[in-house]
């Protein structure tokens, strides 16, 4: 694995959008800074026709759209592991979540926006229907470049919203992919178009007039700058997905090999770049021991490489040296400040973001951030028992995903009783929520608006109507004779 001339990861230069591999460096792809106003007003045209088409239609087109990534999935698997640096084993993971999309969401439009009627009395009936919003801005993340905005595009589309969708500026030639199989399917290019930049192009869609609603997935500095920007505007819809610094707790269990192994799978699975990665190891001390004898030569097992090698390694690098930097300038702070190294994250390639997981003890410093660690570093803090680490996980200002592993169904049910989120596992990871299922959290993680299996709450807006054939009416008081 050669090193590579240190770069920053885009570069939006002269109007144009260069996006370099995180594995070797190489530039990947590069393409001009598109024109917002020009995006929305196209959508705006678009939108009328597109939902008068009739839902049958819509859908058959998205199904359309997911034969043709399932035809094309090893060329857009690649694609997704060279521009984010995710080993290719999982790129193909999140390509067969894309695929699966289509059918969860209708599905999901059916149970959540189905059209009902009944009997309101006097010969009228009630009715209730849902109308799309009209033009959405979906944001995407460079984690999870195409499932994660496909999620809202999908539902959004079989709506009737027309869709402006800006990717990462990390991530444009997925974003770009992702686009053009919809168009290649019939869908129309103005109903669903890509709009590449940076910042300035996802604040010009957040506030611009002709955006109905804005779907978000990122940080939460990044949703809560939308948040205030849009809070004198109730009329558009806002849906948030803000990450978290998520807990996984370990009490008493009998196989401390598998916590280990539940562990890894959810702190460093995609180098800890997931919305849902365990950030905080909350153990009791009488399974402290036990549990670092398996999980810390465990870890130092991991494979570290190059996500189109053979063997496939577990985890590639972070999405650029400024992240790498990030996670190691904090690694040592923590350790200044207090905390104990259970094993070091190292950089492993001069100048390329590779990143060995990093473990460290905690429990000693007075002040721990709360803050989310987007990487491969797990923090590890002992605690007494489970109420001790049920506060403990809670001392959070998110509140996304979180883990009990081990206990038995009375210590589950306390810490599902207990715990601020909004998605609770028990000896299951902290990732790898389920599509058939409401994904979202509280606090910092999110607005009450959970994606997933529940996008189609906020892709359309209930209409309630009361309804006769004929006008009937007589006013019985307050009339003169």
């Amino acid at each position: 694995m050669a090193g590579a001339d240190r770069a920053d990861r885009h570069d939006v230069s002269d109007d144009i959008l260069i996006s370099t591999q995180p594995a070797n460096g190489e530039e990947l792809w590069r393409g001009p800074v598109s024109d917002v106003e020009a995006a929305v007003s196209a959508a705006r045209r678009a939108w009328p026709p597109w939902a008068a088409r009739a839902l049958t239609e819509r859908i058959a087109l998205l199904r359309a759209f997911s034969n043709i990534v399932r035809r094309d999935a090893d060329t857009f698997a690649e694609l997704i592991a060279r521009e984010t640096g995710k080993p290719l084993w999982e790129a193909r993971t999140e390509v067969d979540a894309v695929v699966n999309k289509v059918d969860i969401s209708v599905q999901s439009y059916a149970e959540r926006t189905g059209k009902k009627k009944f009997d309101a009395g006097l010969q009228a009936s009630a009715a209730l229907r849902h109308k799309p919003h009209g033009v959405m801005a979906v944001l995407g993340p460079y984690n999870f470049p195409a499932h994660l905005p496909n999620g809202h595009i999908i539902p959004a589309l079989m709506a009737g919203n027309a869709v402006v969708f800006k990717p990462s500026e990390k991530t444009p030639a997925v974003g770009e992919a992702l686009v053009a199989a919809f168009h290649s399917a019939g869908v129309p290019e103005d109903v669903i178009q890509c709009v590449i930049g940076g910042p300035e192009q996802g604040k010009a869609l957040v506030a611009h007039p002709g955006v109905d609603g804005v779907l978000f997935t990122g940080s939460a500095q990044a949703g809560i700058a939308i948040n205030r920007k849009l809070a004198a505007n109730p009329g558009k819809i806002v849906a948030l997905e803000m990450g978290g610094n998520n807990p996984i707790v370990v009490i008493d269990t009998p196989r401390v090999a598998d916590a280990a192994a539940l562990i890894i799978k959810s702190a460093f699975t995609s180098a800890g770049q997931r919305c849902t990665a365990a950030r905080r190891l909350i153990v009791t001390q009488s399974m402290f021991e036990p549990l670092m004898a398996e999980l810390v030569p465990m870890t130092r097992r991991l494979m570290v490489g190059d996500p189109m090698g053979e063997p496939q390694p577990f985890m590639g690098p972070v999405i650029d040296n400024e992240a790498a930097d990030r996670l190691t300038e904090s690694f040592l702070a923590l350790l200044t400040a207090g905390g104990r190294a259970l094993l070091h994250m190292r950089r492993t390639v001069i100048d390329l973001p590779y990143l060995s997981p990093g473990i460290i003890d905690v429990t000693d410093v007075p002040e721990r951030p709360d803050i989310e660690l987007f990487g491969p570093m797990l923090q590890v803090i002992r605690v007494p028992d489970l109420d001790a680490g049920i506060a403990e996980a809670n001392n959070t200002v998110y509140g996304l995903s979180a883990s009990l592993i081990g206990g038995t169904p009375d210590d589950y049910g306390r810490f599902w009783a207990n715990i601020r989120a909004g998605i609770i596992n028990w000896n299951s990871p902290t990732n790898g929520a389920s599509s058939k299922a409401p994904f979202g959290g509280i606090g910092l993680s999110g607005n009450h608006r959970p994606a997933a299996y529940y996008a189609a709450d906020y892709c359309a807006y209930p209409v309630a109507s009361t309804e006769m054939d004929q006008p009937r009416a007589a006013i019985t008081v307050g009339i003169r004779s």
